[in-house]
């Protein structure tokens, strides 16, 4: 039911979801008959918000669950490895500060200007319609929900699940329908995604590329192995960025996250990530795709702005299962994000950039000038083929995984780094009210054309993250909170 990481549809419903659930907190209040969604200083007319008049939890189940429902584990929380760094009482960095201010006031004038533009033209209703809304989605007859859910289909019981559906489609709903189950104990919406969780632990290795899942999957059927393409970007993200953090946001009593998480890595590490040839030799790494044939394997050198999530999720992954390499894995990867920002004449990444592979993630990676001249694109920095998709809509994944790092490592220059992209991406986005998506990264910042769409998570994620790094560590601590892909943060049980 969802698209690629950050996508229209089903994905923002589950964001107003939760926004909802941790707004109003009390499930009890999703009863009030009449919500008035108001800002004083908008222009725009208030809207009153009325419950559906179709009663989503009332609605008959025309594939109703024949065996027990599944309840959230039982048993006390594990007492987890640390995860973030220790830091002293203090902020490390002396301009913390100053840069914790500059990016509060790029947020208030954009938030200002989105209260008096935009305030109450989008779609926040209470969390406990939603959920029974999307619950109904599952109502399939292998109770795997479809790539849309269809208000008609669902009323008359036609739902189906895909037969050629992202993988990420139904696999990005585990936290928030845990998070749902934990706040308001229905287990149902618990049950409904552990169910994918078993299907998912069933198929991993029956697909093309034994410990993945591939891009695409026939849910109906509920096969792996009609798609030759693998990847941890669009269409795949949020099922892998899921594995380790819905370990954590159940206490580590269901080790099949554990164990679904070091297959998965093993692979990537083995046909994924992969390290670009630059004339500086620096040692970063970007995750790129892979095509299975009876006869190889092709890697794809590709690079996403989406895809740069895994370094703060090989870095969780790391901390919770105590494996050291793929803390430096996820360094790495975030640091070539960052590497790849600063390559630009904008100074921000391409949303879609292929590059210039080296033959190993390991050891010298000598430079090749006659392969650059064959391959390279000579308007770009030495190492890129090209920025196939050269948009930056002021996406949030870059710096996800600079902040993760420095908090689960305390590398204080990964602030620095932090900060370069911060301003890089106000100078290159700023407008007389707000910031704007840019249509090209590879004209200097002051050249840039504004497409004059700002994407809900530039206030709910880019700048919250970038906020967050400059704040004290123990502000929203990763040890007390998990963050969904939305970077909204849920509290860890105790």
């Amino acid at each position: 039911m969802i698209v690629p990481r950050r996508p229209p549809r089903l994905t923002l419903i589950v964001v107003f979801v939760f926004v909802a659930v941790l707004l109003l907190y009390n499930p009890y209040w999703l009863s009030t008959p009449v919500v008035v969604l108001k800002s004083p200083d908008s222009p725009q007319h208030h809207v009153r918000f009325r419950p559906s008049s179709f009663n989503w939890s009332a609605v008959r189940q025309f594939y109703p669950i024949s065996d027990a429902i599944t309840p959230l584990p039982n048993g006390r929380p594990l007492r987890l490895p640390r995860v973030q760094n220790v830091y002293g009482a203090a902020n490390p960095h002396p301009e913390a500060t100053k840069r914790q201010k500059a990016v509060r006031d790029v947020f208030k004038k954009n938030y200002d200007s989105y209260k008096r533009y935009a305030w109450t033209h989008d779609e926040l209703t209470p969390a406990r319609e939603l959920g029974d809304m999307l619950y109904m989605g599952f109502d399939t007859p292998n109770r795997i929900p479809g790539f849309w859910l269809n208000f008609e289909d669902a009323k008359k019981g036609t739902q189906l699940a895909g037969l050629h559906d992202p993988s990420t489609s139904p696999c990005s709903l585990s936290l928030e329908f845990t998070r749902l189950s934990q706040l308001t104990g229905d287990m149902k919406y618990f049950d409904a995604i552990n169910r994918i969780t078993r299907f998912l632990e069933r198929t991993q290795y029956q697909s093309k590329l034994p410990g993945m899942w591939p891009k695409m999957i026939n849910f109906r059927e509920e096969r792996v192995d009609t798609d030759n393409g693998f990847s941890l970007g669009a269409l795949a993200d949020s099922l892998y960025e899921y594995l380790p953090k819905m370990y954590t946001l159940l206490g580590g009593l269901d080790k099949t996250y554990e164990k679904m998480y070091v297959g998965a890595m093993a692979i990537v590490e083995q046909h994924l990530l992969f390290r670009p040839m630059t004339e500086d030799d620096v040692d970063i790494l970007f995750a790129g795709d892979a095509y299975i044939y009876p006869d190889r394997v092709d890697h794809i050198a590709e690079g996403q702005h989406l895809s740069c999530f895994v370094g703060g999720m090989l870095g969780l992954g790391g901390k919770l299962f105590a494996i050291d390499n793929h803390i430096d894995l996820g360094d790495r990867v975030a640091r070539g994000c960052a590497w790849a920002y600063d390559a630009m004449p904008s100074g921000l990444m391409p949303e879609i950039f292929n590059l210039i592979a080296c033959s190993s993630m390991t050891g010298n990676c000598r430079w090749d000038e006659k392969r650059w001249e064959q391959e390279g694109d000579k308007r770009l920095r030495k190492g890129f083929k090209n920025a196939r998709d050269p948009k930056y809509i002021l996406r949030p994944e870059a710096i996800e995984s600079v902040f993760l790092l420095y908090r689960m490592t305390g590398q204080q220059d990964l602030q620095d780094i932090a900060w370069n992209m911060f301003q890089s991406a106000i100078k290159a986005t700023r407008t007389e009210f707000a910031n704007s998506a840019i249509a090209d990264v590879t004209v200097p910042s002051d050249e840039t054309q504004k497409t004059d769409s700002m994407e809900s998570f530039w206030l709910s994620q880019t700048l919250k993250y970038y906020y967050l790094i400059f704040s004290s560590p123990e502000l929203i601590s990763l040890d007390e909170y998990v963050f969904n892909t939305e970077a909204h943060p849920f509290r860890l049980p105790t």
